[in-house]
């Protein structure tokens, strides 16, 4: 991805990734920087969608969540982000339980989720992602300021800031809300179906950003459908069927016999 690379104010860290990837925090420890989900089991209408999911990971690397439709992907997504509240089971961040630390945490919603004719402008929904930081009395300041700024930059949007989103393509669109999350200073990305509707090139540039935000050190959890493309993509894969059926690296673990057991009915 040309342009603006998404600094650190840490230094960097002995594997590649810096220490802290908050544009206005702190430096911290890599290490600290850990998604441990324990037991988690989930009821969606009351219809069990989850059922005692484990794994851990961590800053710098991205995964998918695959399996067939109806497997909890979204579910899991919308768990992570605090939408849905578990039956059972525990989520941390950095040690800490998540609802603590929501505002580090970054939900992309499926493209048909959105109301693109919603009347606001690219820039205008950048700053919405500095609503966490500022809370109901904070005024918006000129880091605010900057911070939008660099986000818009870093997704190559300074020249579409002032149109409204129905007016963008499908890539722009995408890059908008991954820029409202740089906005938020998120640490954790989570995308639920982020490649669907869009065109090879756009493919292609969504997955070199990928490969960028992770690099500078943020957590990608993304739901996807293209079996085909996760090498390529991720670092991780979970493939999931209400339950684990596996999770590591997808060197490791994303074999024919694990993919058949994930989609076996």
């Amino acid at each position: 991805m040309s342009g603006a690379r998404l600094a650190s104010e840490g230094q960097a860290h002995p594997h590649g990734h810096p220490d802290h990837v908050c544009w206005g925090g702190k430096p911290g420890a890599a290490h600290h920087h850990v998604l441990k989900v324990t037991g988690l089991s989930v009821s969606y209408r009351e219809v069990r969608a989850l059922e005692s999911v484990g794994f851990q990971t961590e800053c710098g690397r991205s995964i998918a969540l695959v399996g067939p439709n109806g497997a909890g992907k979204s579910t899991l997504l919308k768990t992570l982000a605090g939408l849905l509240v578990p039956d059972a089971g525990d989520i941390q961040w950095r040690g800490k339980k998540l609802t603590q630390s929501s505002f580090e945490i970054a939900y992309l919603p499926q493209r048909g989720e959105v109301d693109w004719e919603f009347p606001i402008t690219v820039r205008g929904l950048v700053e919405m992602g500095r609503y966490p930081n500022l809370g109901w009395w904070k005024p918006y300041s000129k880091h605010d300021e900057e911070i939008v700024a660099r986000a818009l930059a870093a997704m190559q949007l300074e020249d579409v800031q002032d149109r409204q989103i129905s007016a963008l393509s499908g890539g722009q669109q995408q890059r908008a809300f991954v820029a409202r999350a740089l906005a938020q200073e998120a640490h954790v990305l989570l995308l639920d179906e982020p490649f669907t509707g869009l065109d090879k090139p756009a493919q292609d540039n969504l997955a070199a950003l990928f490969r960028e935000l992770t690099r500078e050190g943020r957590l990608l959890i993304s739901s996807h459908h293209d079996l085909a493309t996760v090498p390529t993509i991720f670092d991780e894969v979970l493939l999931i069927k209400r339950r684990v059926v596996a999770f590591g690296a997808v060197s490791e673990v994303f074999t024919p016999e694990a993919i058949a057991e994930a989609y076996d009915s």
